[in-house]
């Protein structure tokens, strides 16, 4: 985004000179432009955000293509942050049932803000922990931290001092939550269902031979104009 297209976001916030000049400093001083306004984009929503709380980014709209198609019934995004793909699929199909989960408070504060007027739910708990015993899931979407630890350190400013470390730290290779995913989904998903982890290029491969090994069939999406990169997981 140009400098101009930040400035009319920001002048459009407020009339008041005062609170202006406050959201210019704190977007001098390097704070995300999505916590100065207090909201994202995503795939044409304005979605909630607070600071701290890990921004939805445009990537991750691989995801929600994905989960549209598969035309689920019940869908569930876990480390769903502001819950971005549980709120548009929601939007797109409002008699479905859909459920968000995070381990994070103030993560969970906000997705409750984003989907839960919109008819869905969001629970807390670490990935399936906070789910109604019994639940099944057409689709299960997860955006999960997918960052080397020892990368944290090169990742963008407005990210690595501005976001909680919970929602960006991977583990050693970054994988960590993705083996976890593997190995717990399968309960929860309905018979025909998928799961859906947003992964990078590089760590594609690796993602593969985690999901084989559980026993899934599993394919990796990439979109070039996204950026993104996906693995889909099935089961007979």
């Amino acid at each position: 985004m140009f400098a101009e297209d930040e400035a009319a976001l920001l002048i459009s916030a407020t009339t008041d000179a005062g609170e202006l000049e406050s959201l210019v400093a704190r977007r001098v001083s390097g704070e995300p432009l999505e916590y100065v306004l207090g909201w994202a984009e995503f795939a044409g929503l304005r979605l909630a955000v607070a600071p701290g709380v890990f921004v939805p980014r445009r990537r991750t709209e691989l995801l929600l293509e994905l989960a549209t198609a598969a035309t689920p019934t019940a869908l569930l995004e876990v480390c769903c942050g502001v819950a971005p793909v549980a709120t548009a699929v929601k939007m797109r199909m409002p008699e479905g049932s859909v459920i968000a989960s995070d381990l994070d408070p103030a993560a969970v504060a906000v997705a409750r803000r984003n989907l839960e007027p919109r008819g869905g739910t969001v629970v807390a708990g670490d990935l399936f922990g906070g789910l109604p015993p019994g639940a099944r899931f057409d689709v299960i979407a997860a955006n999960a931290p997918y960052v080397p630890t020892a990368e944290l350190v090169n990742m963008p400013r407005e990210a690595r001092e501005f976001e909680h470390p919970l929602a960006l730290d991977g583990g050693d290779d970054g994988l960590a939550l993705h083996r976890r995913i593997a190995a717990e989904a399968g309960a929860w998903l309905a018979g025909g269902g998928v799961v859906l982890v947003e992964t990078s290029r590089r760590q594609a491969s690796v993602d593969l031979k985690i999901f084989e090994t559980q026993g899934w069939r599993v394919e990796v999406v990439t979109d070039d104009e996204l950026d993104a990169t996906a693995v889909r997981a099935a089961r007979d």
